[in-house]
């Protein structure tokens, strides 16, 4: 049963729950009205698959070492009088097993970060040599025809500039821009990519790994955009979105206009702001990873 169960909520959140969210409207406009919160959610539902792939393994290899366990448990500590009679000896676990597992995940985010980190700083020390800072809008000039505007994000951030985006752009569609992407810095924009990054490496086919990637990338995009209408209107920045649309950043970088434009300018045209956050959301979305345990391993009480 067990085995079955967890099956189950692999399917569920693997395959079915991603599709759904991707292709619900409603669902949509609930999470791009919190886009913080809607990428959180993205990254738990990686983490909580994750959590229920090593509970698969591990049950499947020791079949027998987890009994009493599973949504039977769980109605045994819910319902006492659904459990049966009888001393049953608690749940364990080999923990090192998923310390291991959790040990080698961890080393595949850390390894996509150093590869990442290094690109970023072989570009930043590039741009040190051939760009010119301007102080005015606190960013480094490219020389280069094609209209750009991207950030590389870190410990030592950069806002870089293309003198083509320097002339197609109006003051007030720079200043939406470059607030765009010091939106992405002052956010940690990257930080939330990298684990979605990684997913996406590892289970690519997936449609969890493939959607969930691109919805964490819009999303943490118009958080960003959130954050540039502290200093600018709506419309500037809509209008500095379309006029960039063509523009890309290199390997590492956020760039301004990189990813879902048309969903952004629809969302910026829309009436209103975000709904405030909410701490029960947040618990809900933070719970997420411990459900495959609480659903397969919960002892039944004794």
């Amino acid at each position: 049963m067990t085995l079955a169960l967890l099956g189950l909520y692999l399917a569920l959140t693997g395959v079915l729950l991603p599709r759904r969210l991707a292709r619900s409207p409603r669902i949509q406009a609930r999470l791009q009205a919190r886009p913080v919160l809607g990428a959180a959610l993205w990254l738990s539902l990686m983490a909580s698959f994750t959590v229920a792939v090593l509970l698969t393994v591990h049950h499947a290899v020791e079949p027998f070492a987890h009994e009493p366990a599973g949504l039977v448990g769980l109605a045994g500590l819910l319902l006492p009088r659904a459990a049966p009679t009888g001393p049953v000896l608690p749940h364990t676990h080999d923990w090192w097993q998923l310390a291991a597992a959790g040990t080698a995940l961890a080393a595949a985010i850390g390894a996509v970060g150093l590869r990442t980190g290094r690109a970023r700083r072989r570009h930043r020390a590039l741009l040190d040599l051939v760009a010119v800072r301007d102080r005015r809008w606190g960013a480094l000039v490219l020389d280069h025809a094609r209209p750009t505007v991207y950030c590389l994000p870190g410990r030592r951030s950069r806002v870089v500039l293309s003198r083509g985006a320097l002339r197609l752009l109006d003051e007030r569609q720079l200043a939406a821009a470059v607030a765009h992407e010091h939106g992405h810095i002052r956010g940690r924009h990257h930080l939330f990519r990298l684990p979605a990054d990684t997913f996406a490496l590892l289970l690519g086919p997936l449609p969890l790994a493939r959607v969930g990637r691109a919805e964490v990338a819009l999303l943490l995009e118009m958080a960003a955009d959130d954050a540039a209408l502290a200093e600018v209107s709506r419309g500037e920045l809509a209008s500095a979105l379309c006029a960039l649309a063509s523009g890309a950043g290199p390997e590492g970088s956020l760039a301004a206009a990189a990813t879902g434009v048309l969903a952004r300018v629809r969302r910026l045209a829309r009436p209103g702001g975000g709904r405030r956050r909410r701490l029960a959301s947040w618990v809900a979305v933070s719970a997420l990873p411990v459900l495959p345990y609480l659903l397969a391993c919960a002892p039944q009480p004794y």
